[in-house]
């Protein structure tokens, strides 16, 4: 079985991943973990890879797509599969159904994570974190007990990513509609089971949600 998740920046897909994968054995591929680990090991897909961002170009989507095919390859084929990630474009959801018959696997299903756009700027520019010891807190949802302050390591001051300010959030929001968002539409052309969930709750609800869509 594969498995694509879908939804906006801040939505929860990768916590949500990481709980089903654990939870029914399955494989959390995320693109972004494949390339790290081929740049890491040196592969002679990492190598091409780094090429391209040493040139500071963005990796092709062929050469994502031999990534995820190598390790797709490389799971035991009854072992589902969740993608996390990929695709991100309608450009690259049709090479991902030209590539999964090679590796004996199609799609099986989408899911989709909502959430309103306030509650994912709030979730994303609240983010704060510890250079210490690297604990995170959000000054919405989880704040520091001192403002500004690691509870853990008491005076070393938060940091607060460039890319989590508010206005660089809300421009990604408009990217992943421009980009993302049609293949929703993609996919149910494709008439491929989709389930939509309500990412606005407690994590615990969203999983057992999640894994009511596969019993």
């Amino acid at each position: 079985m594969v498995v694509i998740l879908l939804g906006p920046p801040g939505v929860g897909k990768g916590t949500q991943a990481v709980l089903l994968a654990e939870s029914m054995g399955w494989a959390h591929v995320s693109t972004g973990d494949l390339l790290r680990a081929a740049r890491r090991e040196g592969t002679q897909l990492g190598q091409e890879a780094q090429a391209y961002m040493d040139r500071g170009e963005l990796v092709p989507d062929s050469l994502i797509l031999a990534m995820v095919k190598e390790h797709l390859a490389s799971l035991p084929q009854e072992q589902g599969v969740l993608l996390d990630g990929f695709p991100r474009t309608v450009p690259q959801a049709e090479a991902l159904a030209q590539m999964l018959p090679e590796v004996d696997r199609e799609v099986d299903r989408v899911v989709l994570f909502l959430a309103p756009d306030e509650v994912l700027v709030k979730r994303i520019s609240g983010r704060r974190s510890c250079p210490n010891c690297g604990a995170v807190y959000n000054v919405y949802f989880n704040p520091p007990q001192m403002e500004g302050r690691c509870d853990r390591c008491g005076d070393v001051e938060l940091a607060h990513r460039a890319d989590d300010a508010e206005g660089t959030v809300r421009r990604r929001l408009e990217v992943y509609r421009e980009l993302t968002e049609p293949l929703i539409r993609y996919y149910e052309g494709m008439e491929t089971p989709m389930s939509r969930i309500d990412a606005d709750r407690d994590v615990d609800l969203i999983q057992r949600e999640l894994r009511s869509a596969f019993a």
